[in-house]
């Protein structure tokens, strides 16, 4: 389980995370939503240790992890996905499979994760992670990596960035498959895509920094709904969420 408790967090001198309080059971799907600028990437970051808080406190699975870093909380069992994903020149896609399975895995196996993320495992599995590779492709590639590892807490920042609309909707398979096959594993997803906040257990709202809810899709989507208008009101007055 994952909780984190006051946690605030300054950039720039603006208060982009005030008081965040939130648990995340094990085998759960979550879902966190909000306008743009509500700090939602901030969040995940912050989960994943990119970014440091300023108070507060995060626990993992008991463990105080407040002040690790990426690799100690990827050793932990924590996987992250970039919206921008990284390259890595000199190792093939199957390298990188491999490396997050821990192992050499069989290469049907390997051909099944690509397969998954809709990309067909003969073109890609020995290409290298180089600029050849387009942002959309880098993220399914990314995805089917994050399915190898099977992490303990996977983390998706907005996985929807870049990707084509058939790509997408192969996405969301691949994400109940994982909540689904990924045994006392959970799941959070950083996204405004009613696809994906349709399979979420749980949405979480966030908007300015704050929580402002906790629940499932029909609690949820009028009050982003309601948030979005208000956010385009202030925008258009001159004024900005944070984050």
């Amino acid at each position: 389980m994952l909780e984190l408790k006051n946690v605030s967090f300054f950039k720039d001198n603006k208060h982009i995370l005030r008081n965040i309080n939130l648990k995340i059971d094990n085998s759960k799907l979550i879902a966190i939503t909000g306008p743009n600028g509500s700090g939602k990437s901030s969040l995940a970051k912050i989960i994943m240790g990119i970014f440091t808080p300023d108070s507060g406190q995060i626990l993992f699975n008991g463990q105080d992890i407040t002040n690790l870093d990426i690799t100690e909380r990827a050793k932990l069992g924590i996987g992250f996905a970039f919206q921008q994903p990284v390259r890595f020149k000199g190792l093939t896609v199957r390298d990188l499979i491999n490396i997050a399975a821990g192992n050499n895995i069989k290469l049907s196996e390997a051909c099944d994760y690509l397969s998954d993320v809709g990309l067909c495992a003969k073109e890609y599995l020995n290409r290298e992670i180089t600029s050849s590779l387009s942002g959309g492709e880098l993220k399914r590639i990314e995805i089917a990596m994050l399915a190898a590892k099977k992490s303990k807490l996977t983390v998706f920042d907005e996985p929807e960035a870049g990707i084509d609309l058939w790509s997408f909707n192969s996405l969301i398979t691949v994400f109940e498959k994982m909540h689904k096959e990924i045994a006392n594993s959970s799941i959070v997803i950083i996204s405004h895509q009613e696809k994906i906040l349709n399979i979420a257990d749980e949405i979480v709202l966030l908007i300015d920094g704050e929580i402002k809810e906790i629940g499932n899709k029909e609690k949820i989507l009028p009050l982003l709904l309601e948030s979005s208008k208000l956010c385009k009101v202030m925008q258009e007055k001159g004024g900005n969420f944070n984050g």
